[in-house]
């Protein structure tokens, strides 16, 4: 469970990274179909919001402090909760059929509980003894947080 933790030495590791890159190429696909890619606004919006999320989980990483991480995480989950908000206005605009729409929503609110996990995990990491430099003595999350 928790108890078991390593260490994790790139952000590209981290599963909530690895998933959010996951969403962010399906949304790309998603918004590259016949009607959904004329709403050149929706589309834009919607991709950006997308990889918004997993640019957080990468810059607040490389920033190397607990406290940081924590913020551009609660970023990162904003922004998944915006693609959410677009999922269902494409929905309702007709550019994507109920069971796509479905799968979309699940995928999305996956990664916004895998972020929301690491956000525990990294809180819990602020309370951490600190270096000289005021880093934490090692970077490590939970294993759930980086294992598939």
């Amino acid at each position: 469970m928790l108890s078991e933790m390593k260490r994790v030495e790139r952000f590209e590791d981290l599963v909530a990274r690895q998933k959010a890159r996951v969403l962010a190429q399906t949304v790309y696909k998603m918004t590259r179909e016949r009607t959904f890619a004329k709403d050149i606004g929706l589309s834009s919006q919607v991709q950006r919001a997308a990889v918004s999320i997993m640019a957080n989980i990468a810059e607040g990483f490389e920033r190397n402090r607990p406290g940081e991480f924590h913020q551009f995480l609660s970023i990162a989950k904003g922004s998944c909760a915006e693609v959410r908000s677009h999922l269902y206005a494409a929905h309702d605009a007709g550019y994507l059929e109920q069971d796509r729409f479905a799968e979309l929503l699940v995928q999305a609110e996956e990664v916004g509980r895998i972020i929301g996990g690491l956000r525990v995990s990294v809180a819990g990491q602020k309370r951490q003894p600190r270096d000289s430099d005021g880093s934490p003595s090692s970077t490590q999350y939970s294993a759930q947080s980086t294992q598939h």
